[in-house]
């Protein structure tokens, strides 16, 4: 360990008090950084690339990148916020390698696929498993509702509405105009509105099921008393 890290308590320093630690020669305190910035890295990572296993691949060379950019962080935005636009110029820069671009102003127009679902956590309120299952097709349906949003309008929503990114954190970010990000947000709600909107209206004919041995149940017992 290294003898810096002795006797430090980092759960108590504020990210920019870690990160002068990192520029001090602390390599442990930049795992403390990572176990902080994980979760919200992860999910613009995976906004972008549509995929789990390459959005764990972006953050870790972010991170890298980052380890080595920190000497050049002075505070001007929050580290999580300079964090994520490393992030996100990593993943960006992926989508170019491999060609695949979105033309904003195409957007409205195009054909797009759900992809893979968006793993986020949940936290159960009881034991119910009934209530449980319920929980999870709920955050299936909006997750795949999620990935099927155009990837612009789809980092704006995870960073805005799951990770609760200000206006300016998210502008600063992407590199947007805040007028643009609230735009791409409103978008983003009456796409995934709709969306969930005509999901739910088609399953509405599975709603509160009455079939099989429930089914056989209360028609033996109301045959037994109809024909005594």
């Amino acid at each position: 360990m290294n003898p810096q890290s002795l006797a430090v308590d980092y759960a108590v320093l504020h990210d920019n008090a870690l990160a002068a630690r990192v520029q001090g020669g602390d390599p442990e305190a930049f795992r403390h950084i990572m176990k902080r910035c994980n979760q919200r890295l992860f999910r613009a990572a995976r906004a972008v690339v549509g995929s789990d296993n390459e959005a764990e691949d972006v953050v870790q060379e972010a991170y890298v990148d980052a380890y080595a950019k920190i000497g050049g962080f002075r505070g001007e935005s929050a580290l999580l916020t300079w964090l994520t636009r490393i992030v996100l110029n990593e993943a960006y820069g992926r989508l170019r390698q491999r060609h695949a671009n979105v033309d904003v102003e195409q957007i409205d127009a195009a054909q797009l696929e759900p992809g893979n679902v968006i793993a986020f956590p949940t936290t159960p309120t009881n034991s119910d498993p009934a209530a449980a299952l319920a929980r999870d097709q709920m955050r299936r349906l909006l997750e795949q509702a999620i990935d099927a949003l155009p990837e612009p309008f789809r980092v704006v929503y995870i960073l805005r509405e799951i990770e609760e990114c200000s206006v300016e954190d998210t502008a600063t970010a992407l590199g947007l105009r805040p007028e643009t990000v609230k735009t791409r947000l409103f978008r983003a709600r009456r796409q995934l509105r709709d969306a969930l909107h005509d999901t739910l209206a088609n399953s509405l004919g599975d709603a509160f099921p009455f079939l099989g041995p429930r089914c056989d149940r209360i028609t033996d017992s109301v045959m037994q008393r109809i024909q005594k």
